[in-house]
């Protein structure tokens, strides 16, 4: 297995015996972790500087590779090709991860008379990072060798916060930022994985897309409805009331435990707690006796990103599917995301309707599992999400 960032010092390679691929700037470091050679060679290749791309023009690609299974490429990239040798080394676009499995070869990304592999994407949701799929990703690897999975920080969060982005913070601006991100290491996703708001970007990925597509892509929307969202009852957690109380903290935190404590006393669940203060990195550098810590996001910005997930309407996309595409809903049994009996009664409809014109939908529920589904249940969402992997024609 591989693993190839575009973030220092993240390795997402390291510990699973495989190699890692790290961009950085301008240069990509080639690390050999082998057990059988313990002393690693690292070699340093300078890339082209490509820094600055056009916004998408999403259309088919013919291809001029003979292979007669791939005579088109799909859709999610831009019509215009880099030329052979370039990779994605701007600085300006979002931070990612690409987990590859153990016969999906590296250099295929930059090299491109080797065979594209199919290549699945990960969003993450409000608050969350690329790293919270990290472990489910490579799980997949390691059960779908020719894979590849491409983690992605979206816009005001994690490696990605420091990024300058164009307002408006929305939904489809997201989706456009990960459309240019594959187009500029000329990925071909056949799979889009967006759990809760980043099931909406997923869904605004296809309806941003060329249509009809040209090959199938399989959309999954994790704890998300394409419409309104509703707030949760008494006793759950509310994001918007979240995102308002970290607007209150100081920048700069001494105490992981004191945030804890301190998101409790306000009546957020302790998982959630927890899981917030995975946003916090040390301030000071390593080695250093300061022990501060500091958020990885724009919390600004993603106040209005959280704004538009909740006035973004995607019910369009899902009710007139383009042909090809297959968009599946996954309802979290326990979830906190407010899942109305309108939006169950139209998602069932739509499936009636996308199977007698080519496309698909799907509404899945996941057993004992709350709405943080691949923290909950990663088994039984494993064995949901793996139908995506099998038997796809590359």
């Amino acid at each position: 297995m591989s693993a190839i960032s575009n973030c220092s010092p993240y390795f997402a390679g390291a510990g699973v015996g495989g190699t890692g691929v790290n961009f950085s700037g301008r240069k990509m470091a080639f690390l050999s972790n082998s057990s059988r050679n313990s002393n690693a060679m690292t070699r340093i290749l300078r890339l082209s500087e490509n820094d600055m791309f056009n916004a998408c023009q999403i259309a088919p690609i013919h291809s001029r590779r003979t292979n007669k299974n791939r005579t088109i490429s799909m859709a999610l990239v831009d019509v215009r090709q880099g030329q052979k040798g370039d990779v994605a080394s701007s600085s300006n676009i979002l931070a990612y991860d690409l987990i590859q499995g153990e016969l999906v070869r590296w250099s295929s990304v930059m090299d491109r008379s080797l065979s594209d592999p199919p290549t699945a994407v990960f969003l993450h949701g409000i608050l969350g990072t690329r790293k919270n799929w990290g472990t489910f990703a490579r799980r997949l690897a390691r059960e779908f060798p020719t894979w590849q999975f491409l983690l992605v920080d979206l816009r005001c969060h994690g490696d990605s916060a420091p990024i300058k982005r164009r307002a408006p913070h929305s939904v489809a601006s997201a989706a456009l930022d990960v459309l240019k991100l594959v187009r500029e290491l000329r990925i071909t996703p056949r799979v889009l994985v967006g759990h809760s708001f980043g099931g909406k970007v997923a869904l605004s990925m296809v309806e941003q897309a060329a249509k009809p597509l040209a090959r199938p892509v399989r959309v999954w929307v994790l704890d998300a409805t394409p419409g309104k969202v509703r707030a949760g009852g008494d006793g759950e957690d509310h994001p918007a009331e979240l995102i308002s109380f970290l607007s209150t903290l100081p920048k700069e935190i001494s105490s992981k435990r004191d945030v804890v404590s301190a998101l409790i006393q306000q009546g957020f669940s302790s998982d959630v707690a927890q899981w917030v203060v995975t946003n916090l990195r040390p301030a000071s550098p390593l080695h250093s006796r300061s022990s501060s810590f500091s958020w990885v996001f724009d919390l600004k910005g993603i106040a209005e990103m959280y704004q538009s997930y909740e006035e973004t309407n995607l019910w369009k996309i899902v009710e007139d599917v383009p042909r090809g595409v297959h968009i599946n809903f996954l309802k979290a049994e326990r979830s906190l995301h407010r899942w109305a009996l309108e939006d169950l009664q139209r998602i069932h409809a739509a499936e009636e309707v996308a199977a007698e014109e080519g496309g698909g939908v799907e509404m899945h529920v996941l057993e004992d599992a709350g709405h943080w589904v691949h923290a909950d249940n990663p088994d039984g969402l494993f064995r949901i999400l793996s139908s995506s992997f099998q038997g796809l024609k590359t």
